[in-house]
């Protein structure tokens, strides 16, 4: 069984999490000095960021060392309501002492091949890796990862029957969501499954059959992007609020 935490509601859920980057950051900040992080976007995760935005989180977390990236985004400019980089600004950044110079935002009203391949470059500089395959190692991988799930199986923007990174591959692509009829930009597998923790956040009865499928099913990951999750040297755990537990035969 995939490890999971639930929560009795959206709102505990979002509490959890919130402790979860807190207790993260504040490790990381005390053994190197800086907290990376990669955020989410959609409306599961918007909770935790309110959460964040406020007491005690506003002015415990050391937010001066955070390095903020992005899991995915679409191809669209950072005003667009369907931008992450806007959602997480507006309900977190905006209201939290963090540098400028540490937000890294995925370009997605670029070109997006090469707004991939420029992320890629940013990433690298961030996490000290100036070439080769992501590194496990302390200041070199992202501490902190946060994914949500879709109906379909997929997170970030790893859409099922497109998506199969080996090692060595790129640590960002941009891909075209036909559903959407749209572009976006993700990071692969190799680089997530680099992170010290992975945080699946996922809530509402909407997602219940979802969740049985991916937590409690045989691994398909051509099928179901969330189970090419897998870290080697990493954590990963899943927050659920109990509409989304529902059909778990164990709950957790």
């Amino acid at each position: 069984m995939i490890p999971h935490i639930v929560l009795p509601t959206p709102e505990a859920l979002a509490e959890a999490a919130a402790q979860r980057f807190a207790a993260a950051a504040s490790d990381a900040v005390q053994s190197r000095g800086e907290f990376v992080v990669a955020l989410s976007g959609g409306a599961t995760p918007r909770g935790l960021y309110a959460r964040l935005a406020a007491p005690p989180y506003v002015s415990t977390v050391p937010w001066s060392r955070v390095q903020v990236l992005w899991s995915d985004e679409r191809c669209v400019a950072p005003d667009q309501a369907a931008s992450n980089y806007r959602m997480v600004r507006e309900a977190l950044l905006d209201h939290v002492p963090i540098h400028a110079e540490n937000v890294h935002r995925m370009h997605g009203e670029g070109v997006p091949a090469v707004a991939a391949q420029a992320y890629e470059q940013t990433l690298r500089t961030v996490l000290r890796t100036p070439s080769g395959p992501p590194r496990a190692t302390l200041g070199a991988r992202i501490d902190l990862v946060h994914l949500g799930l879709g109906n379909d199986g997929h997170t970030a923007s790893l859409f099922p029957g497109a998506f199969d990174v080996p090692d060595g591959e790129p640590w960002v692509v941009a891909r075209h969501h036909v559903a959407a009829s749209q572009w976006r930009l993700t990071l692969t597998p190799v680089l997530i499954n680099a992170a010290a923790e992975i945080l699946f956040l996922v809530s509402g009865e909407g997602k219940a059959a979802i969740v049985q499928r991916v937590l409690e099913g045989p691994r398909r990951p051509r099928e179901l992007p969330a189970h090419l999750i897998a870290p080697v040297d990493g954590r990963v755990l899943w927050l659920l609020d109990a509409a989304a537990a529902h059909d778990l035969e164990a709950r957790g």
